[in-house]
Protein backbone atom coordinates (compact mmCIF):
# COMPACT_ATOMS: atom_id res chain seq x y z
CA UNK A 1 0.00 0.00 0.00
CA UNK A 2 2.42 2.35 0.82
CA UNK A 3 4.34 2.23 -2.59
CA UNK A 4 0.72 3.05 -4.51
CA UNK A 5 1.01 6.32 -1.92
CA UNK A 6 -0.93 5.15 1.10
CA UNK A 7 2.00 5.18 3.57
CA UNK A 8 -0.41 6.75 6.37
CA UNK A 9 -3.18 3.94 6.28
CA UNK A 10 -2.16 1.47 8.88
CA UNK A 11 -5.26 2.78 10.86
CA UNK A 12 -7.74 -0.09 10.46
CA UNK A 13 -10.80 2.06 10.11
CA UNK A 14 -9.39 4.34 7.66
CA UNK A 15 -8.38 1.03 5.46
CA UNK A 16 -12.08 -0.51 5.72
CA UNK A 17 -13.31 3.50 4.73
CA UNK A 18 -10.80 3.03 1.74
CA UNK A 19 -11.82 -0.21 0.90
CA UNK A 20 -15.40 0.46 0.97
CA UNK A 21 -14.90 3.24 -1.47
CA UNK A 22 -12.95 0.73 -3.73
CA UNK A 23 -16.72 -1.26 -4.28
CA UNK A 24 -18.15 1.04 -4.08
CA UNK A 25 -17.12 3.77 -6.58
CA UNK A 26 -15.12 0.90 -8.50
CA UNK A 27 -13.66 1.53 -12.29
CA UNK A 28 -13.47 -1.78 -13.12
CA UNK A 29 -15.22 -5.07 -11.99
CA UNK A 30 -15.39 -8.12 -12.87
CA UNK A 31 -17.32 -11.62 -12.21
CA UNK A 32 -17.42 -15.20 -12.75
CA UNK A 33 -18.06 -18.48 -11.23
CA UNK A 34 -15.51 -20.91 -10.42
CA UNK A 35 -15.46 -24.67 -10.55
CA UNK A 36 -17.29 -25.00 -7.57
CA UNK A 37 -20.43 -22.84 -8.61
CA UNK A 38 -19.43 -20.07 -6.53
CA UNK A 39 -19.51 -16.81 -7.95
CA UNK A 40 -16.18 -14.52 -7.61
CA UNK A 41 -15.95 -10.78 -7.82
CA UNK A 42 -12.77 -8.44 -8.14
CA UNK A 43 -13.50 -4.68 -7.72
CA UNK A 44 -10.48 -2.31 -8.85
CA UNK A 45 -10.20 1.51 -8.53
CA UNK A 46 -7.07 3.71 -9.58
CA UNK A 47 -5.86 5.88 -7.39
CA UNK A 48 -2.82 7.23 -8.98
CA UNK A 49 -2.11 6.92 -12.62
CA UNK A 50 -1.95 3.26 -13.60
CA UNK A 51 -2.17 2.22 -9.58
CA UNK A 52 -4.84 1.37 -7.38
CA UNK A 53 -6.21 -0.92 -4.87
CA UNK A 54 -8.08 -4.34 -6.11
CA UNK A 55 -10.73 -6.15 -3.24
CA UNK A 56 -11.47 -9.67 -4.05
CA UNK A 57 -14.25 -12.05 -2.57
CA UNK A 58 -17.26 -14.21 -3.26
CA UNK A 59 -21.23 -13.85 -3.50
CA UNK A 60 -23.33 -15.50 -1.36
CA UNK A 61 -26.89 -17.18 -2.21
CA UNK A 62 -28.34 -13.64 -1.23
CA UNK A 63 -25.97 -11.92 -3.73
CA UNK A 64 -24.32 -10.33 -0.92
CA UNK A 65 -20.72 -9.46 -1.87
CA UNK A 66 -18.54 -11.02 0.84
CA UNK A 67 -14.99 -9.63 1.16
CA UNK A 68 -12.23 -11.96 1.52
CA UNK A 69 -9.01 -10.14 1.03
CA UNK A 70 -7.04 -6.72 -1.00
CA UNK A 71 -4.03 -6.18 -2.72
CA UNK A 72 -2.60 -3.39 -4.18
CA UNK A 73 -1.74 -2.96 -7.67
CA UNK A 74 0.14 -1.72 -10.47
CA UNK A 75 -0.90 -1.50 -14.47
CA UNK A 76 2.06 -3.10 -16.17
CA UNK A 77 2.68 -1.32 -20.04
CA UNK A 78 3.71 -3.44 -22.96
CA UNK A 79 4.45 -7.50 -23.30
CA UNK A 80 7.80 -8.44 -21.10
CA UNK A 81 7.36 -11.77 -22.23
CA UNK A 82 6.11 -14.09 -24.71
CA UNK A 83 7.07 -17.54 -23.02
CA UNK A 84 3.74 -19.72 -21.63
CA UNK A 85 3.13 -19.11 -18.28
CA UNK A 86 1.66 -21.95 -15.68
CA UNK A 87 -0.53 -21.13 -12.86
CA UNK A 88 -0.94 -22.53 -9.20
CA UNK A 89 -3.46 -21.63 -6.82
CA UNK A 90 -2.42 -20.35 -3.23
CA UNK A 91 -3.22 -22.70 -0.57
CA UNK A 92 -4.74 -19.84 1.78
CA UNK A 93 -7.34 -17.85 -0.38
CA UNK A 94 -8.76 -18.05 -3.88
CA UNK A 95 -5.81 -16.17 -5.19
CA UNK A 96 -3.36 -17.27 -7.88
CA UNK A 97 0.46 -17.52 -8.40
CA UNK A 98 2.09 -17.44 -11.71
CA UNK A 99 4.99 -19.24 -13.56
CA UNK A 100 7.03 -18.59 -15.98
CA UNK A 101 10.62 -19.94 -17.25
CA UNK A 102 12.14 -17.49 -19.85
CA UNK A 103 15.50 -18.06 -20.88
CA UNK A 104 16.83 -14.79 -20.61
CA UNK A 105 16.39 -14.31 -16.26
CA UNK A 106 17.54 -17.87 -15.86
CA UNK A 107 15.09 -18.46 -12.97
CA UNK A 108 11.73 -19.79 -12.98
CA UNK A 109 9.84 -16.41 -12.59
CA UNK A 110 7.06 -16.38 -9.97
CA UNK A 111 4.68 -13.85 -9.68
CA UNK A 112 1.30 -12.58 -8.39
CA UNK A 113 -1.63 -13.05 -11.22
CA UNK A 114 -3.40 -9.74 -11.43
CA UNK A 115 -6.14 -11.08 -13.38
CA UNK A 116 -7.17 -13.81 -11.58
CA UNK A 117 -11.10 -13.46 -12.74
CA UNK A 118 -10.42 -14.27 -16.40
CA UNK A 119 -7.64 -17.16 -15.58
CA UNK A 120 -10.80 -18.82 -13.06
CA UNK A 121 -13.47 -18.05 -16.10
CA UNK A 122 -11.16 -20.14 -18.77
CA UNK A 123 -10.59 -22.72 -16.14
CA UNK A 124 -13.88 -23.44 -15.54
CA UNK A 125 -14.78 -23.13 -19.10
CA UNK A 126 -12.36 -25.97 -19.64
CA UNK A 127 -10.12 -24.08 -22.44
CA UNK A 128 -6.49 -24.39 -20.59
CA UNK A 129 -4.26 -24.41 -21.64
CA UNK A 130 -4.66 -21.32 -23.73
CA UNK A 131 -1.67 -21.49 -26.19
CA UNK A 132 -0.72 -17.66 -27.40
CA UNK A 133 -0.52 -15.37 -24.88
CA UNK A 134 1.61 -13.45 -23.72
CA UNK A 135 2.65 -11.94 -19.98
CA UNK A 136 2.77 -8.10 -18.94
CA UNK A 137 5.32 -7.73 -15.26
CA UNK A 138 5.07 -4.99 -12.85
CA UNK A 139 6.81 -4.53 -9.66
CA UNK A 140 6.19 -2.63 -6.26
CA UNK A 141 8.86 -1.60 -4.26
CA UNK A 142 9.20 0.24 -0.77
CA UNK A 143 12.77 0.53 -1.26
CA UNK A 144 15.08 1.20 -3.56
CA UNK A 145 17.98 3.40 -4.49
CA UNK A 146 19.18 4.61 -7.89
CA UNK A 147 22.63 4.24 -9.30
CA UNK A 148 24.67 5.51 -12.07
CA UNK A 149 24.97 2.96 -15.50
CA UNK A 150 28.45 1.58 -16.41
CA UNK A 151 29.76 3.28 -19.26
CA UNK A 152 30.21 1.48 -22.82
CA UNK A 153 30.85 2.57 -26.13
CA UNK A 154 28.83 1.34 -29.28
CA UNK A 155 31.24 -1.70 -29.52
CA UNK A 156 31.05 -2.78 -26.11
CA UNK A 157 26.99 -2.24 -26.56
CA UNK A 158 26.90 -4.59 -29.57
CA UNK A 159 29.69 -7.13 -28.03
CA UNK A 160 26.78 -7.79 -24.98
CA UNK A 161 24.03 -7.87 -27.34
CA UNK A 162 25.51 -10.48 -29.66
CA UNK A 163 27.15 -12.65 -26.26
CA UNK A 164 23.59 -12.37 -24.75
CA UNK A 165 22.13 -13.75 -27.86
CA UNK A 166 24.22 -16.03 -28.28
CA UNK A 167 23.83 -17.52 -24.33
CA UNK A 168 19.99 -16.93 -24.69
CA UNK A 169 20.63 -19.87 -27.78
CA UNK A 170 22.66 -22.32 -25.79
CA UNK A 171 20.48 -22.27 -22.58
CA UNK A 172 17.22 -22.88 -25.59
CA UNK A 173 19.06 -25.71 -26.66
CA UNK A 174 20.11 -27.23 -23.09
CA UNK A 175 16.70 -26.69 -22.43
CA UNK A 176 16.11 -29.41 -25.39
CA UNK A 177 18.58 -31.39 -23.66
CA UNK A 178 21.75 -30.90 -26.09
CA UNK A 179 24.63 -31.98 -24.27
CA UNK A 180 27.39 -30.00 -26.12
CA UNK A 181 25.39 -26.88 -25.37
CA UNK A 182 25.00 -27.74 -21.50
CA UNK A 183 28.55 -28.24 -21.34
CA UNK A 184 29.37 -24.84 -23.10
CA UNK A 185 27.57 -23.05 -20.64
CA UNK A 186 29.40 -24.71 -18.15
CA UNK A 187 32.49 -24.05 -19.10
CA UNK A 188 31.42 -19.53 -20.23
CA UNK A 189 30.17 -19.84 -16.14
CA UNK A 190 33.42 -20.84 -14.80
CA UNK A 191 35.56 -18.64 -16.60
CA UNK A 192 33.13 -15.70 -15.97
CA UNK A 193 33.28 -16.89 -12.29
CA UNK A 194 37.13 -17.18 -12.55
CA UNK A 195 37.22 -13.50 -14.37
CA UNK A 196 34.72 -11.74 -11.32
CA UNK A 197 36.64 -13.45 -8.46
CA UNK A 198 39.40 -11.94 -10.26
CA UNK A 199 38.34 -8.64 -10.90
CA UNK A 200 36.17 -7.66 -7.21
CA UNK A 201 39.47 -7.69 -5.39
CA UNK A 202 39.97 -4.54 -6.91
CA UNK A 203 36.99 -3.05 -8.70
CA UNK A 204 33.21 -2.50 -6.99
CA UNK A 205 30.74 -5.06 -7.57
CA UNK A 206 28.07 -3.08 -9.42
CA UNK A 207 31.06 -1.89 -11.89
CA UNK A 208 31.33 -5.46 -13.03
CA UNK A 209 27.28 -6.51 -13.14
CA UNK A 210 25.27 -4.56 -14.72
CA UNK A 211 21.76 -5.91 -14.01
CA UNK A 212 20.38 -9.14 -11.50
CA UNK A 213 17.19 -10.43 -11.22
CA UNK A 214 17.76 -12.89 -8.21
CA UNK A 215 14.94 -13.93 -5.92
CA UNK A 216 14.52 -12.22 -2.43
CA UNK A 217 13.46 -13.68 1.18
CA UNK A 218 11.40 -16.49 1.66
CA UNK A 219 8.49 -15.15 -0.30
CA UNK A 220 8.52 -16.48 -3.81
CA UNK A 221 7.30 -13.88 -5.70
CA UNK A 222 9.47 -11.05 -4.06
CA UNK A 223 12.75 -10.23 -5.94
CA UNK A 224 15.75 -8.27 -5.81
CA UNK A 225 16.43 -6.26 -8.96
CA UNK A 226 18.64 -3.86 -10.89
CA UNK A 227 18.04 -2.53 -14.12
CA UNK A 228 18.57 0.60 -16.55
CA UNK A 229 15.66 3.02 -16.26
CA UNK A 230 14.33 3.27 -19.89
CA UNK A 231 11.10 5.96 -18.92
CA UNK A 232 9.90 7.42 -15.78
CA UNK A 233 7.37 9.52 -14.58
CA UNK A 234 5.75 11.26 -11.47
CA UNK A 235 2.12 10.58 -10.36
CA UNK A 236 0.35 11.99 -7.58
CA UNK A 237 -2.55 9.67 -5.38
CA UNK A 238 -5.26 12.05 -5.57
CA UNK A 239 -6.30 10.80 -1.83
CA UNK A 240 -3.31 10.79 0.28
CA UNK A 241 -1.65 13.70 -1.73
CA UNK A 242 1.71 11.50 -1.91
CA UNK A 243 3.84 11.51 -4.93
CA UNK A 244 4.97 8.31 -6.57
CA UNK A 245 7.52 7.54 -9.36
CA UNK A 246 6.63 4.87 -12.31
CA UNK A 247 10.14 3.56 -13.66
CA UNK A 248 10.17 1.51 -16.91
CA UNK A 249 13.26 -0.42 -16.17
CA UNK A 250 15.20 -3.16 -18.65
CA UNK A 251 16.45 -5.88 -16.03
CA UNK A 252 17.88 -9.11 -17.79
CA UNK A 253 16.96 -7.76 -21.17
CA UNK A 254 12.96 -8.19 -19.31
CA UNK A 255 10.98 -4.64 -19.59
CA UNK A 256 8.50 -4.21 -17.07
CA UNK A 257 7.16 -1.14 -14.67
CA UNK A 258 7.84 -0.83 -11.42
CA UNK A 259 6.43 1.84 -9.24
CA UNK A 260 8.22 3.17 -5.58
CA UNK A 261 6.41 6.18 -3.08
CA UNK A 262 8.88 9.23 -3.29
CA UNK A 263 9.48 9.06 -0.04
CA UNK A 264 11.24 5.45 -0.19
CA UNK A 265 13.95 5.99 -3.36
CA UNK A 266 17.13 6.80 -2.27
CA UNK A 267 18.50 9.34 -5.47
CA UNK A 268 17.04 10.95 -8.30
CA UNK A 269 16.47 8.86 -11.13
CA UNK A 270 16.97 9.87 -14.83
CA UNK A 271 16.78 7.70 -17.96
CA UNK A 272 19.77 5.83 -18.74
CA UNK A 273 20.79 5.47 -14.39
CA UNK A 274 19.64 2.42 -12.62
CA UNK A 275 17.60 1.08 -10.43
CA UNK A 276 18.48 -1.15 -7.46
CA UNK A 277 15.63 -2.52 -5.26
CA UNK A 278 13.25 -4.83 -3.91
CA UNK A 279 10.07 -5.69 -5.67
CA UNK A 280 6.96 -7.67 -5.16
CA UNK A 281 6.33 -8.73 -8.86
CA UNK A 282 3.03 -8.82 -9.95
CA UNK A 283 2.19 -10.05 -13.77
CA UNK A 284 -1.00 -10.23 -16.00
CA UNK A 285 -1.63 -12.96 -18.84
CA UNK A 286 -2.82 -11.44 -21.99
CA UNK A 287 -5.19 -13.79 -23.05
CA UNK A 288 -5.86 -14.16 -27.10
CA UNK A 289 -8.99 -12.24 -28.29
CA UNK A 290 -12.27 -14.12 -27.91
CA UNK A 291 -10.73 -16.53 -24.87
Amino acid sequence: MRAIGFSEYSDRKKLKNLLTDVIMNSDQRAYTINQEGIMLGEFCKHYAGRMGIAVCGEFDEEDKFIYEYYYPYLEGTGITTHEDVSVERHAAKISYAGVCDDVKVGISLIFYLRNMIPYVKAQAGGMLPVRGTTLTLSGLSVSGSIMMPIQKDEEQKLRVQKNSANRNNLLAAARRGDEDAIETLTLEDMDMYTTISRKIQKEDIFSLVDTYFMPYGVECDQYSVLGEIVSMQIVTNHVTGEKIYILQICCNELTFDVCINIIDLFGEPQVGRRFKGIIWLQGKINFPEGT
